[in-house]
């Protein structure tokens, strides 16, 4: 079975949208290892709201952070320090998904950050968006996967509408693209569903 890594370019770029719908096309376990804030509604509350199956196991936070904030700095109002020693990954006989907090460096202490929690055998799915920068943030990214010895596996864009942004990423880099999603209007268990259909064979082909 294969471990799914779902990292993004920045914050808010749709990480866990795509983490839902991983999880609902593949039928996978769950696992953020980190949460900082959303006490009451947490990234994997939501991905619960939005999968409809009746085989993921959605996996307990190594640490649950009440401010949204970087983590070192969340955990620094909590009065602990992450280590990431004690961020044991689940045991599944099936597929896992793990959903990153911010992108590839937000850090977790004085010395790790989030690619410290990415393993080599990881398939790393990178979601990425269409804002003023984002080919910059994208381009970076990929670097610093390459740079780790970590391969990127395949880009999710997230509403990219300025032209061309897909196009020179895909030729820089040759990492390919896995879909490019449009806005969702109403983001329920029915649309993740259908982006999951929609994605299914290009992961498995990953």
């Amino acid at each position: 079975m294969n471990s799914y890594f779902i990292t993004g370019i920045s914050t808010d770029v749709g990480k866990t949208l795509v983490a839902a719908a991983v999880t609902q096309a593949l039928k996978a376990d769950y696992w953020k290892p980190i949460q900082s804030g959303g006490i009451e509604h947490s990234d994997r509350m939501e991905v619960q709201r939005l999968i409809h199956n009746d085989k993921t196991v959605f996996h307990k936070e190594s640490y649950f952070l009440e401010t949204p904030m970087s983590p070192h700095e969340a955990a620094a109002i909590d009065g602990i320090t992450i280590d990431i020693e004690e961020i044991k990954r689940p045991q599944t006989e099936d597929h896992l998904v793990i959903e990153g907090a911010g992108g590839l460096l937000v850090p977790l202490n004085n010395t790790h950050t989030i690619i410290d929690l990415i393993e080599p055998t990881d398939k790393v799915i990178l979601v990425s968006s269409g804002y003023l920068g984002s080919i910059n943030h994208t381009l970076l990214s990929i670097e610093v996967l390459k740079a780790r010895g970590l391969n990127c596996a395949g880009i999710i864009y997230n509403q990219v509408e300025l032209a061309g942004t897909i196009e020179i990423i895909e030729k820089m880099t040759g990492v390919p693209t896995i879909a490019h999603l449009s806005h969702i209007e109403s983001l329920d268990a029915t649309a993740i569903l259908k982006v999951a259909d929609s994605i299914r064979e290009k992961l498995l082909d990953l």
